[in-house]
């Protein structure tokens, strides 16, 4: 099942209609944190977003919203809306909301949110850090954890349309008879700006991500100064990856320059020009546009109402007699010559921040047709979700950036984590990799070759159980499904014994996991045996120790093909 999280990347509007009889967990279990029916959750970006499809409600634009209901149909009551009178009560805000944090704990909602839930009878929950509820609880909230689990990777199914077209681009990916990687960059303008990365662009790229740091100064979402040191804040690995260096990563790994990348996100942050040297190392990039025709996106969407352009009007054309009466009156002679016509304004000219950057000081609110883009964003980032957590291998170029809120990478790699642990999923330590690349001592770079090798060791590493354990101290405090682990396995009677693990406190971090229910065994009885190891020879999660004279020669091979694609690919003047 595909999820972005419960509560993440989405802004979800939950209302809560009290009944007598329920428990908003599980109806079986011995603590009750609150007896009420869940209503259909509303995503924010859809209900700002005007004249979006009508085939789709709010939570149905990316879920499938019977199968939800259906698969938590023993767990909670779910309605999809509120009675008339409450509706109509609602329109008039005579009911409280409550936007919990982060790192809300189970005595919130039992102490401070369960009381005006009992004296309004309806109560919304605004849910806008990606979490509402702390991700470690205590051992005997465990059912709960697991709850987590069932909505994350079962109940949350995007809807037919999101899957279809993901299955048809994975279908596409792999026609080739080859693998393919996925790789999210992680080039978020509000990332940038939170973590103080504005140095490592230039010109109007820092001058955009320093606007929006200091926004988020206003706000109080970012304590520190508006300047800082952006080398050293990448130096101590709080800055995502640039894809040139992931390129090189790549390369020290031994992936071929013919190796297919799949550039997910709806977002990368300077646009194309900044993917120009991963481009020129691997030409098979590829993403949703070049592999989907824009009728198969437009029909994601769905048929939506026209709207206005957000684009400056031209003046409309004089007439003739119009001229003649201003030359008439435009004084006595010699004239000088008039001034030249107007440089039309190009479309990409006044797109996003181009129409605003240049001309003043303040970013204009968004328009009609932003808000619309900001939802078919959503279903852009749920394609690429998909793709993902399907993808053989996968390189997120930023994870557990320390925010304490959910980034999309590290809920894909819980994703892959839960549904494929056999698959290869690289965990790069940022700081690890920030301080092979300062190293310029000149020797690590001729034969052994041990720059190449202390990178690929490093890599292969973190695809492995090292990697692991390091995603359930780091990713796990700021988000459960980053690290589902070991609340959301099991074992059967085929599975292998794996040694329970533990952290320095005693905390179980995989392995010793309890046996399957009987129902899950059944399903996965009907499920076919797949082999995740890709089959292709040109593709290595992990190589050998290679002859040093062969490094040699490929290395020049490879220089020599790169030099001829970059050649044609760029040019010096852009």
């Amino acid at each position: 099942m595909q999820n972005l999280d419960n509560c993440t990347l989405l802004q979800l509007r939950i209302m809560v209609l009290f009944m007598q009889r329920f428990t908003v967990a599980l109806r079986r279990y011995s603590l009750q944190l609150l007896n009420a029916t869940l209503v259909i959750p509303e995503i924010q970006a859809t209900t700002r977003a005007r004249g979006i499809s009508s085939n789709f409600k709010s939570f149905s634009y990316l879920y499938d919203e019977e199968h939800f209901i259906a698969a938590l149909s023993d767990d909670v009551p779910i309605v999809r809306g509120l009675p008339k009178d409450l509706r109509e009560a609602r329109k008039k805000i005579k009911f409280p909301t409550v936007s919990p944090k982060n790192t809300a704990t189970s005595d919130y909602y039992t102490t401070d949110v369960l009381p005006r839930l009992v004296k309004s009878k309806v109560l919304g929950i605004i849910v806008n850090g990606g979490k509402c509820l702390q991700s470690i609880l205590p051992a005997s909230l465990e059912e709960l954890q697991r709850l987590r689990c069932r909505v994350a990777f079962h109940a949350l199914k995007f809807r037919p349309e999101i899957r279809s077209l993901g299955s048809q681009i994975v279908g596409r990916l792999r026609a080739s008879g080859r693998p393919y990687l996925a790789y999210h960059p992680g080039l978020l303008r509000d990332t940038l700006a939170f973590h103080g990365c504005a140095e490592l662009f230039q010109d109007i790229h820092t001058e955009l991500i320093q606007y929006r740091r200091n926004q988020m100064i206003k706000r109080g979402t970012v304590k520190e100064q508006l300047t800082v040191d952006s080398v050293s804040i990448k130096k101590n690995g709080s800055c995502p990856l640039m894809p040139e260096e992931v390129g090189l990563l790549l390369q020290a790994l031994g992936y071929p320059s013919t190796t297919i990348i799949y550039l997910a996100g709806s977002e990368t942050f300077g646009g194309q020009r900044i993917l120009i040297p991963l481009r020129a190392m691997y030409a098979n990039l590829v993403d949703r546009t070049s592999l989907c025709s824009q009728r198969e996106l437009s029909d994601l969407a769905g048929p939506e109402s026209p709207l206005s352009s957000d684009l400056p009007h031209p003046p409309p054309p004089k007439s003739e007699k119009e001229l003649i009466e201003e030359w008439k009156k435009a004084g006595p002679r010699p004239r000088p010559l008039p001034p030249p016509p107007a440089r039309p304004f190009y479309a990409h000219e006044k797109e996003g921040w181009y129409g605003w950057i240049g001309e003043n000081d303040t970013e204009p609110d968004p328009s009609p047709i932003e808000f619309r883009r900001q939802a078919h964003r959503l279903l852009w980032d749920a394609l690429d979700y998909f793709v993902s957590v399907q993808a053989d291998a996968f390189f997120p170029g930023f994870h557990n950036d320390g925010s304490g809120w959910p980034d999309y990478s590290s809920l894909i790699m819980g994703h892959r984590l839960y549904q494929t642990p056999s698959g290869i999923t690289y965990r790069p330590d940022r700081k690890t990799v920030a301080t092979l690349f300062e190293n310029v001592s000149d020797h690590l770079y001729h034969p052994p070759r041990n720059w190449t090798m202390a990178a690929r060791q490093h890599l292969n590493n973190s695809a492995r159980i090292e990697g692991i354990k390091m995603s359930a101290t780091m990713s796990k405090p700021a988000s459960f499904l980053a690290h589902p682990l070991p609340e959301c396995s099991c074992r059967t009677a085929k599975s292998p014994v794996v040694q329970p693990v533990k952290d320095k406190h005693g905390a179980l971090l995989f392995g010793g996991e309890e046996d399957c229910p009987d129902w899950m065994v059944r399903t996965l009885a009907l499920v076919p045996t797949k082999n995740n190891e890709p089959q292709s020879e040109d593709y290595e999660g992990e190589l050998p120790e290679d002859d040093p004279s062969q490094d040699t020669q490929q290395e020049s091979d490879r220089s020599d093909t790169n030099k001829s694609e970059q050649d044609e690919e760029m040019d010096p003047d852009d």
